[in-house]
């Protein structure tokens, strides 16, 4: 098939190009390089499968494709914090693009959207029935409604033209490719760990989160694109919780040296838990679950940014 992933030169991205190059697929990647890097993509550019587009999701685009996977949007809070009229705009203009080419081309469109869409829950674990307990008007609403919206949008197109969706919810997802700057968790505790510096826990650290290893959500994205019984929503990601004091203990142990946990006070609007239920990824995705275990997925994430950081 002919493949266009919208932001598959950011973590994700990346790694589903891999995966499906390798799978005989050929690829148009699509990317502002916002968020994304070239060096995520760069091994691929003398692969004659793939192909490299620098261009905005928010402006109109056409390719003939038999799939398109949007994942185009900034996913890390300062990121997406930085400009959050775009980062709306973003969600919601790229939504638009993307259905209006599959509606065009008859193709099959996925959206990665997130845990985000529940807020901070209510209910817990998060079922894909849960309505979510979300914030309108906070610093992190520009991409909460922007992915319930992009939601909205990808389920009107289906009801009312046809188009052929799929609508996955990822939870929190880490590996080889984040950015060592963009803000979450994993990333965080692992730069400081290797700088040395303070590990810096927001709140008393009880706060809750579930890590998904990035080869097993890649996995569970291709199972779903390709299976045809459930357009979603569907939750992606690893049911294994952990607290953030839990998690900094582990990556203090891993990386060494004589960095001290620090308390600090927790950002506004920030989920005291988060954790996806599965049973549906599993009943539709040929019994999917998560494969890599946490230590051994930072084993693999801490290699990485040692080549990244000085």
């Amino acid at each position: 098939m002919r493949i266009l992933i919208t932001g598959g030169a950011g973590f994700l991205g990346s790694h589903l190009c891999d995966r499906l190059i390798a799978q005989g697929h050929d690829v148009i990647v699509l990317d502002n390089l916002f968020t994304g890097r070239k060096e995520n993509i760069s091994h691929l550019f003398s692969n004659p499968r793939f192909e490299f587009v620098r261009h905005d999701v928010i402006d109109p685009f056409k390719f003939e494709v038999d799939q398109i996977y949007n994942l185009a949007c900034p996913a890390s809070p300062p990121h997406y914090q930085y400009n959050p009229i775009k980062t709306t705009k973003t969600s919601v203009m790229g939504a638009i693009n993307c259905l209006g080419l599959a509606k065009r081309l008859k193709a099959r469109v996925f959206q990665a959207s997130t845990s985000e869409v529940y807020g901070d829950p209510e209910v817990h674990p998060q079922r894909e029935d849960y309505w979510g307990h979300v914030n309108p008007i906070g610093k992190r609403s520009c991409y909460d409604e922007g992915k319930r919206c992009a939601e909205t949008l990808f389920f009107d197109y289906h009801r009312e033209n046809k188009v052929d969706i799929r609508v996955i919810r990822i939870f929190n997802t880490y590996g080889p490719r984040m950015l060592p700057n963009d803000g979450r968790v994993v990333s965080n505790f692992i730069v400081q760990a290797i700088k040395g510096e303070d590990i810096t826990v927001y709140g008393d650290g009880q706060q809750t989160r579930s890590f998904c290893y990035v080869d097993d959500l890649v996995e569970g994205f291709i199972r779903f694109m390709n299976q045809n019984e459930f357009v979603g929503p569907l939750n992606c990601g690893n049911p294994g919780e952990f607290t953030m004091l839990e998690l900094a203990e582990t990556v203090l142990k891993l990386v060494g040296g004589r960095s001290k946990i620090v308390h600090k006070e927790l950002p506004s609007d920030d989920p005291k838990q988060r954790q996806p239920d599965i049973t549906l990824a599993k009943k539709y995705l040929d019994g999917w679950t998560p494969q890599v275990p946490l230590e051994v997925g930072l084993e693999r994430t801490i290699a990485y940014f040692r080549t990244q950081v000085g």
